[in-house]
């Protein structure tokens, strides 16, 4: 084997170690990207960061009403582009007891000339309260559907947990909505043929 023959065989291995390593990468990139949103979720679910909330209906605990202090509960509702609905809150903010269930009622309305797929997701401010704010009955634990122009009146009764910190004072709750992607055509459809077999 001469000396070139040798020196092109190496030439050729290192740019198939190369090649194999920059795939290799890629993959584990592309792996790492896909699973960072739900790593994510999870770890600002547990330690409550970023005012991340659970998307489940929780219990009211019967621990008692903290009539020693109050807390004001900011609300604040923010639209999308992508979906032509309005969303109002009938008070910006109430005063509660920690220990406390309250109500507060939202209106959604449709804009646009078609029915559309919508759903509000939450946040909460500071982000360490959003461990101490338990959410019995809500409208974004689920996608809501609105026809063409109509409005849809729904509740959110929420618990500020006796342990909320002492120091915290002001707990802003923010809603924005999004679109339903259509990934969920079908069953869309299902809800949507069963509500016209109501009709």
């Amino acid at each position: 084997m001469s000396h070139e023959d040798h020196d092109a065989r190496s030439r050729n291995a290192g740019v198939r170690r190369t090649v194999v390593r920059s795939v290799a990468a890629l993959i584990g990139m592309f792996a790492f990207a896909f699973a960072l949103v739900p790593l994510y979720d999870v770890f600002c679910r547990v330690t409550g960061i970023n005012g991340k909330v659970d998307n489940t209906a929780q219990a009211v605990v019967h621990e008692g009403v903290d009539d020693s202090r109050y807390v004001t509960v900011q609300f604040i509702t923010r639209g999308s582009s992508g979906l032509p609905w309005r969303m109002e809150v009938e008070t910006r903010q109430v005063r509660v007891h920690p220990g406390q269930t309250s109500e507060v009622n939202f209106t959604f309305r449709n804009q646009s000339a078609e029915a559309n797929w919508g759903r509000a997701v939450p946040s909460v401010s500071p982000s360490r309260a959003s461990r101490h704010l338990r959410k019995v009955s809500c409208f974004c634990f689920d996608e809501q559907h609105l026809e063409a122009g109509e409005q849809l009146e729904l509740p959110l009764v929420f618990q500020l947990a006796r342990d909320l910190p002492p120091d915290v004072n002001t707990v802003t709750l923010v809603y924005t909505l999004y679109p339903v992607t259509d990934a969920r055509a079908p069953l869309r459809a299902q809800v949507t043929a069963g509500k016209g077999d109501e009709a």
